[in-house]
């Protein structure tokens, strides 16, 4: 495919926007048509929205390099190279950065003044893999998968030997001890928590025969109760993914076909109620605008963004 070539719908409502259940018909917006605002990087992932100074963060993985794109000028620039190949961001409740870093192996954050502070990158004693994606909770904890997808080889980071379990780990806002909260997945990926937080949902990118996604209770805010399935991803690969404040999950989605390339969007029980089609497969999203309304999609070589009628969850 062309990426080139890509142009936004003329049409209302885009047909890039699916209806797939008529519970997702009062999500659409009619008149608001995928837009691609930025194109030509090598694999887009982390997408983080900052309101206070209206622009949006995301990671640029092998170019080692955090981008920033503006919503009054649509302007694209350069955040911050190198950026230790940096994948999932997010913010803290104190509105910084929070980063996980492939190449330092390493949660950051970024503070008010611009220094950076390492808030994990070894566990018992050993480094961590690689960590992939992250998200702050009400009370300020630090949640991030670590899978060893970074350190597999030298085009998201530098090859090396895993040293951990493929470990999800909970960072204490207070003692700032960190804790494995799960051990039992394989490929732990995008990570989200329901809107009331009593729910974590997390991507199982190796799990067998299929990959899906699993949802936890979280216990007392800081454990996870028993595993459930929630989604079986089939043919296609979820990785990131956000929640609205409805409750829906919102998935980045793909795998190495037109057909499943994009969004695909879920009830709490997991049943398919809409999609967004992109010519790229969609590594990761989140909400932002002003009021958390628009959708920003990181997809392969470039970024998207749909206007819909939910706002997401705050944080997320």
């Amino acid at each position: 495919m062309d990426l080139t070539v890509w142009t936004p719908s003329p049409r209302y409502p885009d047909p890039a926007v699916e209806i797939l259940d008529a519970a997702f018909a009062r999500y659409r917006v009619f008149n608001a048509a995928v837009e691609r605002l930025a194109t030509g990087f090598r694999w887009c992932e982390g997408p983080v929205w900052f309101g206070d100074g209206r622009y949006l963060l995301w990671s640029d993985i092998p170019n080692d390099r955090i981008l920033r794109w503006d919503e009054e000028s649509g302007v694209v620039g350069l955040y911050r190279k190198p950026s230790g190949f940096a994948n999932g961001n997010t913010r803290d409740r104190q509105g910084r950065l929070v980063t996980c870093e492939h190449g330092g192996r390493r949660v950051t954050r970024t503070e008010h003044d611009g220094a950076i502070t390492v808030l994990a990158d070894t566990f018992e004693g050993r480094r961590l893999n690689s960590p992939n994606d992250v998200v702050t909770a009400a009370d300020g904890a630090v949640w991030f998968t670590d899978p060893p997808f970074g350190i597999g080889g030298f085009y998201e980071g530098v090859r090396a030997e895993p040293e951990l379990p493929q470990n999800v780990y909970r960072l204490d806002p207070v003692t700032g001890v960190l804790e494995a909260v799960a051990t039992d997945l394989a490929g732990p990926n995008g990570l989200c928590f329901s809107p009331d937080g009593r729910v974590l949902y997390l991507v199982e990118s190796r799990g067998r025969p299929t990959r899906r996604i699993v949802a936890y209770d979280v216990v007392a805010g800081r454990a996870l109760g028993d595993r459930r399935v929630l989604i079986d991803a089939g043919p296609g690969t979820p990785d990131g993914l956000r929640c609205d404040v409805d409750g829906n999950l919102w998935c980045g989605w793909g795998m190495g076909d037109d057909a499943l390339d994009g969004v695909m969007v879920f009830n709490p029980d997991g049943r398919p109620i809409g999609r967004i089609r992109l010519p790229e497969r969609c590594a990761n999203l989140c909400f932002g605008g002003r009021h958390r309304n628009r959708l920003f999609m990181a997809a392969s070589q470039s970024l998207y963004a749909v206007h819909v009628d939910v706002q997401g969850c705050a944080g997320g």
